[in-house]
């Protein structure tokens, strides 16, 4: 993630926040919020590489499988709660937008939009798109879903999720109208309706 990027998904994040990073890679954005926004907590992750980067950073982090769940924390035990490009990864996307939910008084989502305009043309040649925020090609990539910013929108009311701010990204700019259609990311954030 570039550092333009870091910084703003870091505004959305209140200072002196409680964090948990599902999916926290090495580290940086945490570390970043730990610097600048005076934020604490912990980093997820899975792969070992990315566990000793964080470590080497200076980031709280423990090594455990999302797709097992969120069941060690308690409710509401951390001010927010992070999936940045982690929800198209996991099986059980829609239970761990439940959880972070349930564990975070704020959700901040973000993943590769499907609907972006160069995707959609891709699709209309006959062909999945391989783009910067989806390089992979189709049979060796790691994401198992793939999701639009209007998607998102249906499955946050479908569980009763409060969406307080949704914004686009495309490049380091970002994109509020018409976002399901010019932005490569899709970026939410969102709280349990109640606890709006």
């Amino acid at each position: 993630m570039s550092q333009k990027r870091i910084e703003i998904l870091g505004e959305l994040i209140p200072v002196g926040s409680r964090v948990l990073d599902l999916g926290c890679g090495d580290g940086a954005f945490l570390e970043y919020l730990q610097k600048n926004r005076q934020c604490f907590g912990y980093g997820i992750e899975l792969n070992a590489a990315n566990v000793a980067s964080c470590i080497d950073r200076g980031v709280n982090v423990l090594q455990l499988n999302l797709e097992e769940g969120l069941r060690l924390f308690e409710d509401q035990s951390f001010d927010v709660v992070l999936q940045i490009d982690t929800l198209q990864h996991l099986r059980n996307a829609e239970t761990m937008l439940k959880e972070t939910a349930r564990v975070g008084k704020m959700g901040v989502v973000t993943f590769p939009n499907f609907a972006h305009w160069p995707n959609r043309w891709s699709v209309l040649k006959g062909r999945m798109p391989v783009t910067k925020h989806l390089p992979y090609e189709w049979y060796d990539t790691p994401n198992i879903r793939v999701a639009t910013f209007n998607d998102f929108q249906d499955l946050a009311q479908k569980n009763k999720l409060h969406v307080s701010k949704a914004f686009g990204l495309v490049g380091e700019r970002t994109i509020s109208l018409l976002a399901n259609l010019l932005a490569s990311t899709a970026v939410f954030t969102f709280s349990s309706i109640s606890s709006t």
